[in-house]
Formats: C-alpha cells, structure tokens, sequence
C-alpha cells in the first residue's frame, strides 16, 4: 500500500515538474507568435500609407479643378486672397447656357459611343483569330501591331488628314470615328488577344464536338468571359475619345460638328479674345463627369481585362 502511494506522488511530483515546463515553452513561442503579427500591422500600415498618398496625386487636382470652377476668372488668375474661397454656381450657369457647348457634348458623345463599339466588334474579332486560328506570320503580324502602339498619332497626324481629305472624309463624324478608332485599335487587339489566349482551349473543342461553329463559339461560349476584356477596350477607346483635342481640331472646321474639347477652347471672352479659365474650368469638370461614372460603373471589368491582358499567350 505504500509503495502504490509513493508511486502515486512520484507521478504527481513529475506532473508537477513537467508542467512547469509546459507553460515555459508557451510562454517562449510567444514572441515567435507575435513576430508575424507585427510584420502584418507594418505591412497594412505600409499599404495604408502608401494608397492615401496615391489617392492624393489622383484627388489633389479634382479638387482644384472644382474650386476653380467656382471661382470667377480674376481669382483663377490672380493670386490666392480672401476671395480664394468664395465659390459660386455662376461658371457653370454660363457653360450650361452655351448652346455650342451642349452640342460639343451631343457631338463628343456620338463620336466616343461610335469609336467605343466600333473599337470593341473590331478588337475582339482581331484578338480571336490571333489567339485561336494558327496562320503563317501570325507572330511577326502582331508584332507589327504592337509596334504601332510605340508611335504617337501626332506623328502621322499630317498624311492621315491628306488621305481622310482625299476619301472626303474630313469635316465629318464619321471620319473622326474611323481615325479615333485606327488610334486606338492596337491596344484594343493587344487586350483581346491575351484575353483570348487566357481562355483553355478544351472549352472550344467541347463546342465543336456538340456541333457548334466558329461564330457560334464566339457569341455563344467564349463572349461570357471575354466580357472583361472587352470593356477594357471599349472604355479605352471612349475615354480616349471624348477628351481628344488635337484630332478633332484638325479633321473638323465647320463649328456645328466641334466635339465637346475643341468647343471648350472657344469659351472665349473680350475684344482681343482672352480666354475667360473660370469658364473652361467649369466646362472641365462637366467633361470629367461622363468619365468618372463610366470608369466607376466598370470598374472591376477594366481591372480583370487589364490583368488577363498579362496572362502569356
């Protein structure tokens, strides 16, 4: 009986003695424990600190715009005083009673809609048949393609107006639709083709072993994922396209057909044309609304484009 007791307490007194040890190792794989979680809060505090100063560089100059847009023209060019913040409706009451600024708008917006459609069918059906239909020189093709993304459209800006000039197409929307949409092509079908080659290839030959053809393939089973890509071409081209100012400038002379940029440029003010900037301004920022909504509204489509436009073909 003595002996099962001294066992007994035996084994108690090495519970006792391991325990100790127990809570001493917790108690050392805390700082280990901790070390991850500080490296988390350093790191989001990075990322916090990081993406309010970029939010900065992008609001900072919003922000200004609309001051300015209230402000009158004396104050926008004078320098900062009490009046800095004495904002008022008035700039943009005068836009809004401009009847050219309004038709500028209605101009801009069937050039931009038009060059965003045309921009979209075009590169997605460029972007197909360079990801999915194997052809001699497919590689050196759109290399070229790619090449002419390096040159800016100033540089060609003086043949294309003597050609567009020669087809009587000049002086008319449609010709500023063809040239905003030559412009712009290259990245459309840069983006569609990757996005194109992102997709597996086995979900085509399901559809050809149920019987379906090209065209039925394309609208039918790979539209639905393509759908990214796709709108990052066309708000491309769009956003591209209602802010242009130099193309529209050169292809356009009757005033009837200025797009909205080029019809802000002649809010002008005084016998010896001086440019009123309080109206400009505010004719800025009613511009900025369009892109501002469209590029909120597709948002997540623009990122996913861009970012299956990486993916390797």
């Amino acid at each position: 009986m003595a002996t099962v007791t001294e066992v007994s307490a035996a084994r108690g007194a090495g519970a006792v003695r391991r325990r100790p040890a127990g809570s001493a190792g917790s108690a050392g794989s805390a700082p280990g424990a901790g070390g991850p979680e500080r490296d988390t809060r350093i790191k989001r505090t990075l990322y916090v600190v990081g993406g309010t100063l970029a939010a900065l560089v992008f609001l900072v100059p919003l922000v200004i715009a609309f001051v300015r847009a209230g402000q009158p023209g004396d104050v926008i060019v004078a320098a900062p005083d009490a009046r800095f913040f004495e904002l008022s409706w008035i700039n943009f009451q005068a836009v809004v009673d401009q009847p050219a600024v309004w038709r500028g708008i209605l101009n801009s917006a069937i050039v931009s809609i038009s060059t965003a459609v045309l921009t979209a069918v075009l590169a997605t059906l460029a972007g197909y048949g360079f990801a999915k239909f194997p052809f001699r020189g497919r590689g050196v093709l759109f290399g070229m393609v790619l090449v002419t993304l390096m040159i800016p459209f100033q540089a060609i800006l003086t043949p294309l107006y003597l050609q567009m000039n020669v087809m009587g197409l000049t002086d008319s929307l449609f010709g500023l639709v063809l040239f905003y949409t030559t412009v712009n092509l290259p990245f459309g079908i840069f983006v569609m083709r990757n996005t194109f080659a992102s997709v597996p290839a086995e979900l085509e030959d399901s559809a050809h072993v149920d019987g379906a053809g090209t065209i039925r393939i394309l609208v039918s089973v790979l539209r639905p994922l393509v759908v990214p890509g796709t709108a990052t071409a066309a708000l491309y081209a769009f956003l591209a396209s209602w802010t242009e100012f130099l193309g529209a400038l050169t292809f356009l002379t009757d005033q009837s057909l200025y797009t909205l940029p080029v019809s802000l440029v002649n809010l002008q003010q005084g016998a010896y044309g001086q440019v009123n900037f309080g109206l400009l301004a505010a004719g800025s920022v009613i511009a900025m609304i369009p892109c501002v909504i469209l590029y909120v509204a597709l948002q997540r489509y623009y990122v996913a484009g861009l970012a299956s436009g990486s993916v390797k073909g």
